[in-house]
């Protein structure tokens, strides 16, 4: 059996993907479908990465927890994205999202690798070949926590928690130069 926070070195490697901020534009809690507004460079890099790698978005939405967002209308949003998306010729292998607000310290909140390990288990991955993009410290934690790679992007939250990140982390402007890196580290 493998231990809950590793993966069969057999696994396939993974891309997960933040939503907001990072796929698309981060306008707080989105209701409707329509108010998804996707990034220039996201089809573009996720047709990139689609060849190499499963992607799985991963997502804290804490609206549900206030009562500012329900349930539905979060999975109609992340439904919109992935739907956007296979039109586009990428597949979203899974989408995992955590409703609860920080103070609730839930199990499945980033940066615990809780959605990490659950997807590992369920779609066959390899954490250690897999890369974690996202826009806040969190996303880079969260990759840390599961063994898997971190890229910071500099849109949505990015920019204004860039100070809080250590020299090391590897940082790009947007989800492109994002999928530019991965492919590269993937190629070394």
């Amino acid at each position: 059996m493998t231990p809950p926070n590793a993966s069969a070195s057999s696994g396939v490697p993974a891309v997960f993907l933040d939503r907001d901020g990072t796929l698309i534009e981060d306008r707080g809690d989105l209701r409707e479908p329509a108010e998804a507004v996707f990034f220039a460079e996201t089809v573009p890099a996720l047709r990139r990465l689609h060849e190499h790698f499963r992607l799985i978005i991963v997502t804290n939405q804490p609206g549900v927890s206030t009562g500012e967002l329900t349930r539905e209308e979060v999975d109609r949003v992340n439904a919109h994205v992935v739907q956007h998306l296979a039109r586009a010729g990428v597949v979203i292998t899974a989408v995992y999202f955590c409703p609860h607000q920080r103070s609730e310290n839930c199990a499945c909140i980033k940066p615990k690798p809780f959605f990490l390990q659950q997807a590992a288990r369920e779609h066959n991955l390899d954490l250690r070949r897999s890369f974690v993009i996202g826009d806040h410290p969190h996303d880079i934690e969260l990759a840390r926590a599961a063994g898997s790679t971190g890229v910071y992007v500099l849109t949505g939250h990015g920019l204004s928690h860039r100070a809080d990140l250590s020299a090391d982390i590897l940082v790009a402007k947007n989800i492109g130069e994002a999928a530019d890196l991965v492919l590269e580290l993937r190629r070394r």
